[in-house]
């Protein structure tokens, strides 16, 4: 008798989902060979970016990509479901892991005080913002 192996626990789309910029389809303008997303990636410099798109897009998929191309610490939170005490504890965390990459979904619903909260760690460089919005 013969037994397939046990399913993998992780949903089909995060198992195919690309994890460099070769595999990413679409926006060679932003990731093609001169692409400036590329060049920020291939050059080990990424400025805080906002990404624009509708939903199932990859703009996700495009952070968690520029961070693993530049071996950064990676963090994504959900501007809805985080306050201004998540945003400090990212902030403290980001001081030990120099580099760190705050991916932040749904960034439009960001509200004053949580952008208060990150503005002097992004100004200052300690952070890098990359912003996910519809």
């Amino acid at each position: 008798m013969l037994f397939a192996p046990p399913p993998s626990p992780r949903p089909l789309a995060e198992r195919i989902r690309p994890t460099t910029l070769a595999q990413y389809i679409g926006q060679d303008h932003l990731v093609g060979p001169d692409g400036v997303l590329r060049r920020m990636a291939e050059h080990g410099v990424l400025h805080s970016i906002i990404l624009w798109g509708p939903p199932g897009v990859g703009k996700t998929t495009l952070a968690r990509i520029l961070a693993q191309a530049q071996n950064r610490p990676f963090i994504a939170l959900s501007a809805v479901q985080v306050g201004v005490k998540e945003i400090r504890e990212v902030i403290e965390k980001a001081k030990t892991q120099p580099g760190t990459i705050l991916f932040l979904d749904e960034i439009h619903r960001f509200s004053k005080s949580q952008q208060d909260a990150l503005l002097k760690a992004v100004e200052e460089g300690l952070l890098t913002l990359i912003g996910a919005t519809t």
